[in-house]
């Protein structure tokens, strides 16, 4: 018995292997895979290794390897359709009725990867024709080399709008015009005139299933047509838009490729995901090799599940304009019903105006590169739409922010992620908006030293009792704080008269690398030009790579974390906040100090007054907020 294509796909992408296997094999988690002892030969160190990212098992051992219905076929010695018909049980699947009528579309499918392909074919040659110049000198000019233009199969449909081109090339190698039709190649007049090519005119980017079949086409319109200017293949029995993703034969081959250079799965590729064919082209030229594009569709569930097979968490690469923040927020919203652990989304937004093309050409593959490992998670995203849709300046718009926080959280249909995201969720309100006046209220005391004694060779610092060990373990993560460097340099944007201050209280703080360029840079715009307000700030930043770090500066987290900071906070908060970071960093070096005193005194009582110190000196600082 035969089964469609796509029904095995379903099952393959629906079924948990690990879940599976584990069933009959202790699986021990290992980076992205898990491992255990082969159930195929006896050995003693285990061998056997299940990627569910990738959706199969293999073993060093003895070679086994296979996907989810294999094994069910191998350990249990169960036939290809038993395994089938198991699994579609688990999965929640109807299996599939085999009629006459499907048996003879499943011929047709067979017959029409070999009519894509010579279609292909012939497109391909004609880009290279006299006729196709005016397509080959638009890749050109897009800066595509022939070496990129062959790599994906690029061509070009001629102008003519009658068949004879295209019908005569495909009726010399036995195709009929009923398959023509079939394929999406040919397309019949409504009037009655002759049937004629669904492409005319267009450079033509083949679609390729994850096998690298050509299935579909898409086609850029040459000329000064009204018609859209990009068209993809209709629907047929190989295409289906709401399930295909382009290039995703190229993107699964460099992910594996990336899998087998680095066995251990501790390093999952980056998957992006851009909007259109030249963004892809443009990020595998860059060395982006695993990018992929949804097919003049947004992404749907089908889409997520094909994302998920390749990586756990795909990037989506959006325009930073409102409509690339719509179709954000679009994309969370349908991936909310299917996430499971381990399967999420992260979020790249490039500048206004850039889509992943244009922004390596202006500003270069490194820059495009930051931008891809600055994703943010989905649940960045998703607290970001809510917090900033509406003000949240009173208890009753708290209460709707939290309310519309649990709405999303109720479409999460996996229990186990919507439990942390409602955990998470409940703590970042709690963090947002929890009273000053209760901040560090719970601090240590000089009797918490005096209880434990010094530090000399005979004792340690960390010895320094609840009060001093918390001391010591919250300074040291002072400088290491990213969310408090950015308010910082938020503080440096907003305050004017502080940024003196600023740069000599803070003297020796220490920044991010990318903070740090960033700090510098706005210490020389603004000492050579006074009065800049922020926009102007922003505009001056707009093209290089610190424009996404100043997004992140200026973003609504840093404001959330850091309220002194915001554009309207008054100048004496802003500037106790800084003395406050200032004097945490003091207390800091007082810290090391103490350390070093430590370990080089048997002076207990000397030990002992420079620890009394410390610990006052953070009594002193007890309202400082802690970020």
């Amino acid at each position: 018995m035969s089964f469609p294509p796509r029904f095995l796909d379903d099952i393959r992408a629906r079924a948990s292997l690990a879940d599976i296997i584990s069933k009959r094999v202790k699986l021990t988690r290992k980076g992205r895979e898990h491992v255990g002892l082969c159930p195929f030969h006896n050995e003693k160190s285990p061998s056997f290794t299940v990627n569910e990212d990738k959706g199969f098992y293999h073993c060093f051992g003895c070679g086994a390897h296979g996907d989810v219905i294999s094994f069910i076929m191998n350990a249990q010695g169960m036939s290809f359709p038993e395994s089938v018909e198991r699994l579609a049980a688990e999965t929640g699947l109807e299996m599939p009725i085999e009629s006459p009528e499907e048996r003879e579309q499943e011929k047709i499918r067979a017959s029409l990867y070999d009519v894509m392909e010579l279609a292909c074919e012939w497109f391909e040659q004609r880009l290279r024709d006299e006729g196709g110049r005016n397509g080959l000198d638009y890749l050109h000019r897009r800066d595509l080399d022939d070496q990129t233009i062959s790599r994906f199969r690029l061509g070009y449909a001629p102008s003519s709008t009658s068949g004879g081109g295209l019908e005569t090339a495909m009726r010399a190698h036995g195709v009929t015009p009923q398959q023509m039709f079939e394929a999406g190649l040919m397309r019949q007049s409504d009037d009655g005139r002759a049937p004629y090519p669904f492409f005319r005119d267009r450079v033509m980017f083949p679609i390729m299933d994850r096998r690298g079949r050509v299935i579909a086409f898409g086609g850029r319109i040459m000329g000064d047509s009204k018609t859209a200017k990009y068209v993809n293949s209709p629907d047929t029995p190989l295409f289906d838009k709401g399930r295909t993703l382009y290039n995703v034969a190229g993107a699964r081959e460099a992910l594996q490729q990336q899998y087998e250079q680095n066995r251990t799965g501790d390093v999952d590729g980056d998957l992006v995901v851009a909007e259109g064919y030249m963004d892809v082209i443009a990020l595998v030229r860059a060395g982006v090799n695993a990018a992929v594009a949804p097919l003049g569709t947004a992404v749907t569930e089908n889409h997520l599940r094909e994302l998920w097979r390749l990586s756990s968490e795909p990037v989506l690469c959006f325009d930073g304009d409102a409509a690339g923040q719509r179709a954000a927020g679009r994309a969370a919203e349908r991936a909310l019903p299917v996430l499971r652990p381990g399967k999420s989304l992260r979020f790249a937004v490039l500048p206004v105006g850039e889509d992943p093309d244009s922004f390596i050409a202006a500003e270069g593959v490194g820059a495009m590169r930051r931008v891809i490992e600055s994703a943010r998670p989905l649940s960045d995203l998703l607290w970001d739409m809510e917090a900033q849709a509406k003000p949240v300046d009173t208890p009753e718009r708290r209460a709707d922010l939290q309310a519309r926080l649990n709405a999303r959280i109720r479409d999460i249909e996996d229990e186990s992620v919507q439990g942390h995201y409602r955990t998470m969720f409940k703590d970042r309100l709690w963090a947002a908006f929890r009273s000053p006046a209760r901040k560090g209220s719970n601090r240590g005391t000089g009797q918490d030293w005096r209880r434990t004694g010094g530090g000399g060779p005979g004792g340690t610092i960390s010895g320094l009792g609840n009060s001093g060990a918390h001391v010591l373990a919250r300074t040291a993560s002072l400088r290491r704080n990213r969310r408090t460097q950015q308010a910082i340099l938020a503080a440096m944007i907003h305050q004017p008269d502080l940024r003196d201050e600023i740069d000599e209280d803070l003297a020796g703080f220490e920044f991010d690398p990318d903070l740090d360029n960033l700090r510098q840079q706005l210490q020389n715009l603004l000492s050579s030009k006074w009065g800049l307000d922020v926009a102007s700030i922003k505009a001056h930043f707009e093209i290089g790579d610190c424009a996404g770090v100043l997004d992140g500066v200026l973003s609504n987290q840093v404001y959330q974390h850091a309220p002194f900071v915001r554009p309207r906070a008054s100048l004496e908060d802003a500037r106790q906040w800084i003395r406050e970071i200032s004097d945490r960093v003091v207390l800091e070096r007082q810290k090391e100090e103490l350390r070093d005193l430590g370990r080089s005194t048997t002076d207990e009582a000397k030990v002992f007054a420079a620890g009394r110190e410390v610990v006052e000196n953070d009594r002193r600082l007890a309202d400082f907020d802690e970020m």
